[in-house]
């Protein structure tokens, strides 16, 4: 089914134009923001040729497309115009439906994650191959061609307050050019130098003083600033004169925004997303055994309800205070697991045409991409599911025993294993074994077959 044709029945089928507040998407995912949840024709959704699944969670409606989400996104922002960008507030307001703080904190965080993942993904798999072939000498460190694959990798991470920033401003439905400013403002060569050197705390300006920290690849510092913007920009557009507004609007804005920025929201990310850094530390130093098998654990239904998003600022943290991240490697194990499970149920089954969509799920999985496997065939089986987190847990205990780390953001996929090139590389390669192998076990062993049914 074309994309155009796909996003006419969605419409339709969610309750009309008039029913939807706003459309974003993430990696595979369709995610929509509902006036009245009753009207969703759950049943007529799901048998959409294109639609791998569908749920609602957290006042927010999810449609698992796969990797070619954009083009349907796209096509949906088309059909809906200033729809699906900008909440009617009249209906809003008379929903009387409230979201709690978790799951606007979800929304925010898919919402501005979503859009820039392909950037990130791109530069970290780039980042990863580059170590890897460092780390086999296929290259050298010193050479002009590291120099030029590295400032490739590592340009989207050194300015994510800029992508960050872009992709927040939709959220938060302000300008999106002043809160590019905003983060041009955390990322100027004065305060960025000052930084690096170490040699001043603070500056002051007109009395209050102005913390110098880096901002370079951090992640809550410029979401609490856009947010902050969001509200600055909206009251000095309300007060301001119709005739002074196109030129003092802005001008206002930024003279309160950026400073707010520097003296107050900033830092204040800085401290929030230093304390989540530490808890990963501490859960570690307790026991490494429970870190691997709280994250490995949590990581495949975090999946499936749309909340992996939130472990994203954290492991960019982790890499921004500690050079490395631990995170991301269960991260990795997780999705080896889905793709063992999602083998086993492949052997199982016996029909011709849904071994096909399984294998294809599996392959997907693989490569880092895990919904069309989960959705697609592992929650429908619920002892294949218990079995990959099994899995899962299993290969994220073993790795987090060995402190097995990655040294810049990468997809978790198969292909990624380049990056553990080093001291790591043995315990990530067992890891994946374990991994598909005591997930493909358990699924394989306790699943029953039937002809063209999988129980």
């Amino acid at each position: 089914m074309k994309e155009q044709e796909l996003v006419k029945h969605i419409i339709r089928h969610v309750g009309g134009e008039e029913n939807i507040k706003k459309a974003w998407h993430c990696m595979t995912r369709l995610r929509l923001d509902l006036h009245d949840f009753d009207k969703i024709d759950h049943a007529q959704i799901k048998n959409l040729d294109g639609v791998m699944g569908e749920q609602v969670n957290n006042n927010q409606y999810q449609i698992i497309i796969g990797t070619h989400v954009q083009k349907v996104h796209t096509a949906l922002m088309d059909e809906l115009g200033d729809t699906g960008e900008e909440d009617n507030k009249a209906s809003s307001s008379s929903s009387g439906q409230k979201k709690g703080l978790f799951s606007r904190l979800l929304d925010v965080v898919s919402g501005v994650f979503g859009p820039i993942v392909p950037a990130i993904a791109g530069a970290g798999m780039i980042k990863g191959i580059l170590a890897g072939l460092i780390a086999l000498n296929v290259l050298n460190e010193e050479s002009d061609t590291v120099i030029i694959l590295d400032l490739i990798a590592s340009a989207v991470f050194h300015f994510l307050p800029f992508f960050l920033a872009a992709s927040a401003a939709k959220i938060f439905k302000t300008n999106q050019y002043l809160a590019i400013a905003v983060a041009g403002g955390f990322m100027y060569p004065s305060l960025m130098e000052a930084a690096k050197a170490g040699e001043i705390a603070q500056y002051q300006f007109i009395g209050l003083p102005v913390p110098v920290l880096s901002y370079a690849a951090t992640v809550i510092p410029i979401i609490l600033s856009v947010w902050a913007l969001s509200y600055i920009e909206r009251y000095v557009d309300r007060w301001m004169p119709n005739a002074l507004r196109t030129v003092f609007t802005p001008t206002l804005t930024l003279f309160i925004a950026i400073p707010v920025a520097l003296i107050v929201a900033g830092p204040l990310g800085a401290y929030v997303g230093d304390l989540l850094a530490a808890f990963i530390e501490w859960l570690f130093a307790v026991s490494s055994i429970l870190a691997g098998a709280v994250v490995g654990g949590i990581r495949p239904i975090a999946i499936v309800f749309g909340m992996h998003h939130a472990m994203t600022p954290i492991a960019l943290q982790n890499f921004v205070d500690n050079g490395y991240d631990m995170l991301m490697p269960m991260m990795f194990m997780a999705n080896m697991a889905i793709c063992g499970a999602t083998l086993a149920v492949f052997f199982k089954t016996k029909d011709k045409k849904e071994k096909s969509v399984i294998l294809s799920a599996a392959i997907s999985a693989l490569l880092g991409i895990t919904e069309p496997a989960l959705f697609g065939v592992l929650i429908k089986n619920r002892r294949a599911f218990i079995a990959c987190t099994v899995g899962s847990m299993a290969a994220s205990i073993f790795i987090a025993l060995f402190g097995v780390r990655i040294y810049g953001y990468i997809l978790s996929s198969i292909v990624s294993l380049v990056a553990y090139v080093g001291p790591y590389f043995m315990y990530a390669v067992i890891g994946i074994i374990i991994a598909i192998g005591v997930a493909f076990a358990l699924t394989f062993a306790t699943m029953r077959k039937r002809e063209g049914v999988l129980e």
